[in-house]
C-alpha cells in the first residue's frame, strides 16, 4: 500500500489510493470548512437587520464578529494539537457537533446576550473542527494527489468569500418563516448533522505519536493579553472612555511579558509551547506576522463599517449591500488565483506591495466617491473602488503565507502556519474592536447631520484603512525579495514528527 501518513502521523487503515472513501472525506471535510468560511462573511450583511430586530447596542455589534474570532485565535493552535494527541477524526467531529448546537443557539438567541456569547462559543468549535481538515488531508491522501486536493481547497476558500455576503443578504431579505436575521445560523444544521454522522462513518482515525502536549497556561494568558486589549477598546465608546480601559489596556502589555516568559521557561522544560519563540528570530518570519496581523486589523475595521455604512448611512437593504459587493469578491478571487500562478513567480515581494498600494489606492478613491456622491451614491459607483481594493487584496492574500514562511525551517512549517493564522485572526478582532474608535466616535460626533454622519463615519474608517495599508507596505520589505524554492508552506510542507499541522481559512 502507497503510504499516506504525514511523517509523525499513524496511517490509517483503508487510506491508499484504491479507497474510494477518502474522496467522501475529502468532501465532508472541506464542506465544514466551507461551512466556516461562509459563517465568518454571512454575519456582516444581517448585522444592521440583527441590531434592529433585537435592540443591540454598537458594542455587541462588533462583539457577534469580534468574539468569534478571538475564540476562533485564542483556541486555533490547541486545536490542531488536540487533534494529534486524541485523533483529528475525533476533533473533527467534536468540532462540528459544537459548531452546529452553537449555530442552534446563535439562531434562537432570545436577545444580543445571549447571541454574542453563542457566538464566542461557535468559534471556539470552529477552532477545533477546523485545524483538522488539512491534517486529515495529509494523513489520507498520498503526497502525489495532495496538489490538486489543496488546488480544490483554494477553490472552497475563493467561493466562501463569493457566497457568504450574498447568501447572507438573501436569507435576512426573504425573511424565511418570520424569522429575520435567524435563517444565517440556522441554515448550518442540516449541513452539521449530515457532516456529524457521514463524518462518523467514512473518515478515518489519525493521530501523532509524539505529539506536543497541551499548553493551557498559554491559551489562557494568549486570551486575558486579547481580552484586555479588545474589551476597553469594544465598550470604552459606550461607556466614555473610562479609567478602568486605558489601565486593561496598559495590563495587555504586562500580560504578553508574562506570556513571553512563561513559553520560554515551558520550552525549556518540555519543548511543547503554544508559541514557538524560536520562529521570531527569523527576519521575514517576524515581519511577516506583523503584517498579517495589521492586515487583519484592516479587513476587521473595513468589512464592518462597509455594512453599516451602507444599510445605516445610506438605508440600503441586505440585499442590495450583498449584491454590491459582488465585483470585490470576484476581484479577489481573480487577483489571487493569477497572483500565485504567474506574477509572484516572476516579480516575488514586489507583487504583495504592489497589492498594498492597490488596496490604498481603492481606498482612498473610495473615500473620495463617498464624500463627493454622500448619500446619493449609487452601487455602481462604488464599482471602480472596490474593483481596485479587490485586486490588492487579491496579490496579497494568496502569496503571503508562503512568503512569511518561505525562510522558516521545513521542520517548524507546522507550527508556524499555525501561528500565522493566529495572528490573522487576532488582528481581525482588534480591527473590529477599532470600530469604536474609527468609525462610531465620528458617527456620535456628527449625529447632528442625521444619516450623513455614517458617510463621515465611514470615510474616517477608510483613512485609517489608507494609513495602514501604507504601512503593511513598508513592512513588507522585511519579506525576503523572492519565497525560496525549498521554503515552509502551509500546505505543502511536511510537519516534523513532533508538530501539527495547523491551518485556518
Amino acid at each position: 500500500m502507497t503510504s499516506t501518513a504525514a511523517p509523525g502521523t499513524i496511517e490509517p487503515s483503508g487510506t491508499g489510493t484504491g479507497d474510494r472513501r477518502r474522496w467522501f472525506a475529502l468532501a465532508i471535510v472541506m464542506t465544514a470548512a466551507f461551512m466556516d468560511l461562509v459563517d465568518v462573511t454571512i454575519v456582516n450583511v444581517a448585522l444592521p437587520t440583527i441590531q434592529h430586530d433585537e435592540g443591540a447596542t454598537a458594542g455587541q455589534i462588533q462583539w457577534i464578529t469580534a468574539g468569534y474570532a478571538l475564540a476562533f485565535a485564542a483556541l486555533l493552535i490547541t486545536g490542531g494539537r488536540l487533534g494529534d494527541v486524541f485523533g483529528r477524526k475525533r476533533l473533527f467531529l467534536l468540532g462540528i457537533g459544537g459548531f452546529t448546537v452553537a449555530s442552534a443557539l446563535c439562531g434562537f438567541a432570545v436577545n444580543p446576550e445571549m447571541l454574542v456569547a453563542s457566538r464566542i462559543l461557535q468559534g471556539g468549535m470552529a477552532a477545533m473542527m477546523v485545524p483538522q481538515v488539512l491534517s486529515i488531508v495529509h494523513a489520507t491522501f498520498p503526497a502525489h494527489e495532495r496538489g490538486k486536493v489543496f488546488g480544490l481547497f483554494g477553490a472552497i476558500v475563493g467561493l466562501g468569500a463569493v457566497t457568504g455576503p450574498l447568501l447572507g443578504a438573501l436569507l435576512t431579505e426573504w425573511n424565511i418563516g418570520g424569522l429575520e436575521w435567524r435563517p444565517i445560523f440556522l441554515i448550518n444544521l442540516p449541513v452539521g448533522v449530515a457532516a456529524l454522522v457521514l463524518g462518523s462513518r467514512v473518515i478515518t482515525e489519525s493521530k501523532a505519536p509524539r505529539a506536543l502536549k497541551l499548553d493551557l497556561v498559554g491559551v489562557v494568558l494568549v486570551t486575558l493579553a486579547m481580552l484586555a486589549l479588545v474589551y476597553p477598546l469594544t465598550e470604552g465608546h459606550e461607556n466614555g472612555w473610562p479609567v478602568w480601559g486605558y489601565v486593561m489596556m496598559a495590563a495587555s502589555v504586562l500580560i504578553v511579558g508574562a506570556l513571553v516568559a512563561y513559553e520560554r521557561a515551558k520550552t525549556r522544560r518540555d519543548g511543547s509551547p503554544l508559541i514557538e519563540l524560536s520562529l521570531f528570530r527569523v527576519k521575514s518570519f517576524a515581519a511577516g506576522i506583523a503584517v498579517q496581523t495589521v492586515f487583519g486589523v484592516t479587513t476587521g475595521i473595513f468589512f464592518l463599517c462597509w455594512t453599516l455604512y451602507m444599510q445605516l448611512g445610506l438605508g440600503w437593504s441586505p440585499l442590495r449591500a450583498g449584491l454590491t459587493g459582488v465585483p470585490f469578491s470576484i476581484a479577489v478571487s481573480a487577483a489571487a488565483g493569477m497572483s500565485v500562478q504567474k506574477l509572484v513567480p516572476r516579480f516575488g515581494r514586489k507583487v504583495l506591495q504592489a497589492g498594498a498600494l492597490l488596496m490604498a489606492a481603492g481606498v482612498l478613491i473610495y473615500v473620495w466617491q463617498a464624500g463627493h456622491y454622500g448619500l446619493g451614491i449609487a452601487s455602481w459607483q462604488m464599482a471602480l473602488p472596490l474593483v481596485v481594493m479587490g485586486l490588492g487584496m487579491g496579490l496579497i492574500v494568496a502569496p503571503l503565507t508562503d512568503a512569511v514562511l518561505s525562510d522558516v525551517p521545513r521542520e517548524h512549517a507546522g507550527s508556524a502556519s499555525g501561528l500565522i493564522n493566529t495572528v490573522m485572526q487576532m488582528g481581525n478582532a482588534l480591527g473590529l474592536s477599532l470600530v469604536s474608535v474609527v468609525f462610531f466616535n465620528v458617527v456620535e460626533d456628527h449625529a447632528a447631520q442625521g444619516s450623513a454622519a455614517f458617510v463621515d463615519g465611514f470615510r474616517s474608517a477608510l483613512l485609517w484603512a489608507a494609513g495602514i495599508l501604507v504601512g503593511i507596505f513598508l513592512l513588507m520589505f522585511a519579506l525576503p525579495k523572492r519565497a525560496a524554492a525549498s521554503g515552509g508552506s502551509a500546505e505543502t510542507a511536511e510537519p516534523e514528527p513532533e508538530r501539527e499541522l495547523v491551518s485556518a481559512p
